[in-house]
């Protein structure tokens, strides 16, 4: 029986799910403390900030 989905690939295909939302997840939450104590800092937002 050939396998059209090798068990590598769906492993490897969840583990960039799951840095993709974390990036995500980190993004909002940067953005959010920056928001709410109004503390920017040019070279951490410049780092942090993505660009969608």
């Amino acid at each position: 029986m050939p396998q059209m989905f090798p068990l590598n690939w769906i492993i490897l295909y969840i583990y960039f799910i799951i840095i993709f939302f974390l990036l995500i997840i980190n993004n909002f939450y940067y953005t959010n403390l920056l928001n709410k104590t109004n503390y920017t800092l040019k070279m951490n937002s410049n780092k942090m900030s993505w660009k969608w």
